[in-house]
């Protein structure tokens, strides 16, 4: 039987005695059933052993602050993800509470021989692994199914920027840009533990999180979706990309972040569309460069330093400017509240707090210029990091991502940027202010269409 997923996707975290069971895939990251080298991989186990194969995915209750939003969003894209693998007879199980309880003891209630699970950098996840691993004696492997190119492959070090990461990427690109195989249909295997029936409603009743923050309904959740999202992009939008991307007011984005967040879309299969497709090769060029060499510069970033969240992830130059300037005077200094409740002095920023709290999306653009306004009103750079990861979080759809916390890092902190010239408060960091956005867009139009909560 031919390998079908590359071995550079693919880590043994660790080994273990494995006697011919059923295979799980803890699903987390990539939550799909098409185009998922993880489910290809455990598939791939399963049918050699002859053994049954097992989905799985643990819901856990406030999960890094996400809202109702959040999690209305992805718990209805398992949900068609669920009927989906059950058409290649492929049982689909939802845990809820924590995982390094919950996948230890679900591994020994179905007696699986092999553990499979997805990539994810972030701290939560890894830490869930190391427990899982702890309380197991089967082989335990991850698989990078979010990356095109493997984040721990393309790179063993925290890359400086994209300048250093690009060239790795684009040298094994090509060999990692293919065509996905097929999910096939698994046997039956009589006498093993069947699907339960999910009463999902229930479960999203009883979730312990902030309902407030209501779900949105410009946007349909799952696999089907964003597949058709996909193609009406490529259609309409992707020949003016490159043009229009950077002005808010030209709807120009893919909208596509929220189904990759969630793992409801390949980026991989983004990419093998986009460069399909015939038209504007300036457009498909800027649009690869954000969903590949950005995206998984970003992933770098959190995966190799664990302070990606916080000032001390930042690069040492932009931790000594801003050390400098902490106690330079700020004009206005705004509370967590304020910001919240788009209260600033400044129309444009509240306009774009606005469509982060109604929309729960914000253009790449004035994401970066959200953040660096808070930055230049808030007491400090700790402060001001804090507000914006816990905004981001809160209201976006594809929050709690490493693109996510990289924006941040960025705007705030200099991550993968360089030093600028030197004045209040930012020190030597980027500066943005409101006539550059001026030059950029309508910026009294863009406000007009998002002027109350």
């Amino acid at each position: 039987m031919q390998q079908i997923v590359r071995n550079e996707r693919i880590r043994l975290l660790q080994e273990g005695k494995d006697d011919e069971r059923a295979v799980i895939y803890w699903m987390s990251r990539d939550q799909r059933a098409h185009d998922n080298w993880a489910l290809l991989f455990a598939q791939e186990l399963a049918l050699k052993k002859r053994v049954p194969l097992v989905v799985v995915f643990c819901l856990v209750s406030n999960f890094l602050g996400a809202t109702s939003r959040q999690y209305g969003f992805m718990l209805k894209g398992l949900k068609e993800l669920s009927d989906e693998i059950k058409k290649y007879n492929i049982p689909f199980f939802l845990l809820q509470g924590n995982p390094s309880e919950m996948i230890p003891a679900f591994i020994k209630k179905i007696k699986s021989g092999c553990l499979v699970s997805d990539f994810d950098p972030l701290g939560i996840k890894r830490i869930w692994k190391r427990d899982v691993a702890k309380q197991i004696n089967i082989p335990f492997y991850e698989v990078d199914a979010h990356n095109i190119v493997p984040c721990f492959y393309v790179s063993k070090k925290q890359e400086f920027g994209a300048y250093t990461i690009r060239p790795k990427i684009n040298k094994v690109l090509p060999e990692f840009l293919e065509e996905f195989p097929k999910l096939k249909r698994m046997q039956s295997f009589d006498g093993f533990i069947k699907n339960e029936e999910i009463n999902w409603n229930k479960i999203t009743n009883e979730l312990n999180i902030d309902f407030s923050v209501k779900e949105i309904d410009w946007l349909e959740p799952g696999e089907k979706a964003a597949s058709k999202l996909l193609k009406s992009f490529i259609k309409n939008k992707l020949k003016n990309y490159d043009e229009n991307r950077n002005d808010p007011t030209k709807n120009a984005q893919s909208n596509l972040s929220p189904y990759l967040h969630f793992g409801q879309l390949s980026a991989q299969r983004v990419a093998l569309e986009i460069i399909r497709s015939s038209g504007n090769e300036e457009s498909k060029k800027s649009f690869l460069e954000e969903l590949i060499i950005r995206r998984e510069l970003s992933d770098n970033f959190c995966y190799y330093n664990q302070k990606y969240d916080s000032f001390e992830g930042f690069p040492n130059w932009a931790k000594e400017t801003l050390n400098r300037h902490r106690k330079d005077k700020r004009e206005y200094v705004y509370s967590l509240q304020e910001f919240e409740n788009a209260q600033t002095h400044e129309d444009l920023w509240n306009a774009a707090q606005v469509e982060l709290v109604t929309i729960g999306k914000l253009s790449g653009y004035m994401r970066m210029y959200w953040a660096k306004k808070i930055l230049e009103w808030s007491k400090s750079p700790e402060e001001a990091l804090k507000i914006a990861v816990y905004l981001n979080d809160k209201y976006e759809l594809d929050g709690r991502d490493p693109n996510g916390y990289v924006g941040c890092a960025w705007s705030i902190g200099g991550v993968h940027d360089r030093a600028w010239a030197e004045r209040p408060v930012y020190g030597k960091i980027r500066y943005m202010n409101k006539n550059g956005c001026v030059k950029k867009f309508d910026i009294e139009k863009y406000i007009k269409r998002h002027s109350k909560l």
